[in-house]
């Protein structure tokens, strides 16, 4: 099941284990059954601590298999084979289990260990989707922390029967005691703190006593990393607010124009720049969502959704952006009940169905060439009277026999029948005539909107949103700068974020600097 490469590097990871995996399998005849035992089998021949024992005629799930070892209360599952994005979920929840301790911070880690309840959770995954392991991982280890918490990660695409009884059409999906949770990329800390309703009112608490900083950057994506570790350079005092660190940067699947790295994943990017940023005195405040910039003489107060407040002598706006919507009727009453935005993630969840991309550009085509290979026919619908995407794509595209291509369209309604997505109407620009399409999902890939509705009235913002700022990264506010998506600065780029939010912390310090000179020598400069 595992390849050379695979097994030596698996082999190094199990020899961390401190004590003995029971694992047993739940199976019957099947081909995926047999597929599972023998990455079972691959991983009994690498370490002498694992034991597997298969049982046939069980109520379980098949094929799923569960980790455990003596004396343990752990309940955990995986129901499908976790390969793909999934296979780092496996080896991390083998290491946990067996004993090698986690990173996560003692105190959250304490948190779990105190949820008073029963907490039985499954999440529905697909294994091309690059959001799904985060949630994975979390609700894993909460299951190995708390013997009153149990995990099931199912693979969607393996038990599709499952996943039209239980209307799921996002990954990943998280029900609670069978009942929906919630869906999308969650971090652990956001899980813990939606089921531990008094996390939010003494962390607020906290950030009420904190001190003033000389730095303070709202938002945690490219840009905000990278003002965060410029201005921690400095030896100045740094703190980030974000409402999730890594931002957008966390939905993308592929990166392949990041200089010097030839080719990377949203996910594993973030987890090198929280790295980095960790590796300097910076206070990261975690989903923390700013709702307002209130600018003052000495220090600039930022509110957040809490109601806590935190002061700074400056700010960096660095809040990104989201993906636009098309606002029409329907879009979010069937939002991951057929409207998806993420292609690679929810794509495996349509297989065999019919699907319409919304939007001609690069990221629309790449949508539609991805999920023509999953699906049973795409229909891609653009409003300008060309597609925008580049000519290779283009060219790929029109190749393939299950894409029908519509320009000059604009989408005008999204229908269901209460419970998921049936249909589309788009109107033809030419003619205003009607048109229905009968379909199952709708990929939107229409572009991004900046982040900055709670900045409205306070500093200055293009007519589209976006927070106008000049060549030095300064907006309308003395004291506060902005940086990446969210700006007037063209070229939506990480590697411009990146580049914009150093940028931005560089002409923090030199404000910082001239307030702090004298009166006079800051009239000669």
């Amino acid at each position: 099941m595992l390849d050379a490469n695979l097994k030596t590097q698996l082999k190094a990871y199990l020899e961390k284990l401190t004590r003995p995996i029971e694992i047993v399998a739940s199976v019957d005849e099947g081909e995926k059954s047999q597929e599972m035992l023998a990455l079972l089998d691959d991983l009994v021949a690498l370490s002498d601590k694992i034991t597997v024992l298969a049982k046939h005629g069980d109520e379980e799930r098949k094929p799923s298999f569960t980790l455990g070892t003596p004396g343990e209360a752990i309940r955990l599952r995986f129901a499908g084979i976790p390969m793909g994005h999934e296979f780092t979920s496996l080896v991390l929840a083998l290491l946990q289990v067996g004993g090698h301790p986690s990173k996560t911070s003692a105190e959250l880690i304490e948190q779990i260990k105190g949820l008073d309840g029963d907490y039985r959770f499954e999440t529905y995954f697909s294994l091309s989707c690059q959001n799904c392991p985060d949630v994975v991982q979390a609700l894993n280890l909460m299951a190995v922390l708390n013997p009153r918490v149990s995990h099931v990660a199912i693979d969607g695409a393996l038990f599709q029967d499952e996943v039209e009884q239980r209307q799921v059409m996002a990954v990943p999906t998280v029900f609670l005691n069978g009942e929906p949770f919630d869906q999308g990329r969650m971090s652990l800390e956001q899980i813990v703190a939606k089921i531990d309703t008094g996390a939010s009112a003494r962390e607020a608490e906290k950030i009420k006593a904190k001190e003033a900083f000389d730095v303070l950057v709202v938002g945690g994506g490219p840009a905000g990393a990278a003002a965060a570790i410029y201005a921690a350079r400095k030896g100045i005092r740094t703190g980030v607010a974000t409402e999730r660190f890594g931002g957008q940067v966390l939905d993308t699947m592929g990166i392949e124009n990041f200089i010097s790295v030839k080719e990377t994943e949203g996910p594993k990017l973030v987890a090198a720049l929280e790295q980095h940023v960790a590796e300097y005195d910076v206070d990261i405040m975690n989903l923390q969502r700013a709702e307002k910039l209130i600018p003052g003489e000495g220090l600039i107060e930022v509110e957040l959704a809490s109601g806590a407040r935190l002061k700074s002598k400056t700010v960096i706006l660095a809040t990104g952006a989201r993906w636009r919507q098309m606002n029409v009727p329907g879009e979010d009453e069937y939002r991951n009940k057929g409207v998806a935005y993420c292609p690679h993630c929810d794509g495996p969840l349509f297989k065999g169905k019919r699907v319409a991309v919304i939007g001609g550009g690069n990221s629309g085509v790449e949508a539609a060439i991805d999920l023509a290979g999953i699906v049973k026919h795409v229909t891609l619908i653009e409003f300008d009277s060309k597609l925008r995407a580049d000519a290779v794509l283009q060219s790929k595209l029109r190749s393939l026999p299950n894409v029908d291509v519509i320009t000059s369209a604009q989408t005008t309604e999204v229908h269901g029948d209460g419970q998921k997505v049936n249909g589309l109407t788009y109107k033809d620009r030419e003619s205003n005539e009607l048109h229905p399409i009968e379909l199952e999902g709708v990929f939107v890939q229409i572009g991004l909107l900046p982040n900055s509705e709670w900045l409205k009235r306070t500093v200055a913002l293009s007519p589209r949103g976006e927070i106008e700022v000049d060549a030095r990264g300064a907006t309308s506010v003395p004291g506060v700068f902005a940086a990446g998506d969210a700006t007037t600065v063209p070229y939506k780029q990480i590697v411009i974020s990146m580049g914009e939010g150093s940028k931005a912390a560089l002409s923090a310090f030199d404000y910082l600097i001239r307030q702090s000179a004298p009166e006079t020598e800051r009239k000669a400069a």
